[in-house]
């Protein structure tokens, strides 16, 4: 089969119906604006504009196979009022839906980048409430406040999970985002049980792939390990979700072991993504080695070639030009 017979959008849509493709295609993405969790692009234009331009720049120099839209400047709930303890918090966090900034702002900006990206798949990163509430608090607080006053902390993140299903909803649309890409994590692998993740945060994120699938979305999965945090995999396995993705490094879980876990959904991954590490750093004979080893365990059908999460943002696009070559290279 020539590359040639199929498009972009095909190519992806292939993978995420786990048929054959004539390349395995690549998915890479990086934050657009250096201080993405402080900023708050609800109240400054100026970071929607950077953030737009940042997609326009790596569009056109790179020209992915699908486009993971970056939520910088959006990480941060909006406030009414103090977070220092759980009282406040209780009254300065409230869902907001349509018509509210934050979330109007948002769908301004997925378009715009959809609009930079008519020939390709399209997702839009959401973060679950309770990094979300993370982002906000820092995780010690967070996982204090889950264990001293679980009540209290899951009704904040109920709220917060209203506004992201409302979120969901904005950026799934016709011209827009043709997916979610929902980040999950464990708050804290080692001190929180896979019973208080069910009983606290699981409903919630369920919801909020609910509401984009809903709205017609095929969705990303990633559970992310984040400052090195691990999850239990399998505790994701019923998660509705065209395709999975999970730090490989941090679980020590390649992508075709990970296929087979999630009942052999695509999935998306495979290089270590942190500063220094071989997609940053690399040469090209030892990045197109890794993705020839990363296909040789993962197989060709339902992968995408990927990082375990965003890789740095000053990365030399050619290393990722590497990986798309030698993810392209005909199989003896």
């Amino acid at each position: 089969m020539a590359e040639t017979e199929l498009s972009k959008i095909e190519l992806v849509d292939h993978v995420l119906e786990n048929k054959p493709v004539p390349r395995v295609p690549t998915g890479f993405w990086f934050h657009f604006l250096g201080e993405a969790e402080s900023g708050d692009a609800s109240v400054d234009a100026e970071l929607v504009s950077k953030n737009i331009e940042g997609h326009r720049h790596f569009i056109k120099s790179f020209e992915p196979d699908m486009v993971k839209i970056m939520s910088d400047g959006f990480f941060l709930h909006p406030v009414k009022g103090g977070l220092d303890t759980l009282a406040e918090a209780l009254k300065s966090i409230e869902a907001v839906g349509p018509g509210h900034p934050w979330i109007d702002r948002q769908a301004h900006l997925v378009k715009s980048v959809a609009a930079l990206s008519p020939d390709t798949r399209r997702f839009y990163n959401i973060f679950s409430a309770s990094t979300t509430l993370r982002f906000m608090i820092g995780r010690e607080k967070l996982l204090a406040w889950l264990k001293n006053e679980p009540e209290a902390t899951s009704t904040i993140l109920k709220r917060i999970e209203l506004t992201l299903v409302a979120l969901a909803k904005a950026v799934v649309a016709r011209e827009s985002a043709d997916g979610i890409y929902l980040s999950v994590q464990n708050p804290g692998s080692e001190s929180f049980s896979d019973e208080s993740y069910d009983r606290y945060l699981k409903a919630g994120e369920l919801s909020i792939l609910a509401a984009a699938e809903a709205a017609g979305g095929k969705n990303i999965l990633h559970i992310c390990g984040y400052a090195g945090i691990r999850n239990r995999l399998a505790h994701f396995k019923d998660y509705p979700a065209a395709m999975i993705s999970w730090a490989t490094a941090v679980e020590g879980v390649p992508l075709g072991e990970g296929k087979r876990l999630f009942g052999g959904r695509p999935v998306v991954g495979g290089f270590r993504n942190v500063p220094g590490s071989l997609i940053h750093v690399g040469d090209e004979d030892c990045i197109k080695a890794k993705t020839r080893e990363i296909l040789a365990e993962s197989g060709r059908v339902g992968v995408m070639v990927g990082a375990d999460c965003t890789v740095p943002n000053d990365i030399d696009l050619k290393r990722l030009e590497w990986v798309r070559e030698a993810a392209a290279e005909p199989v003896d």
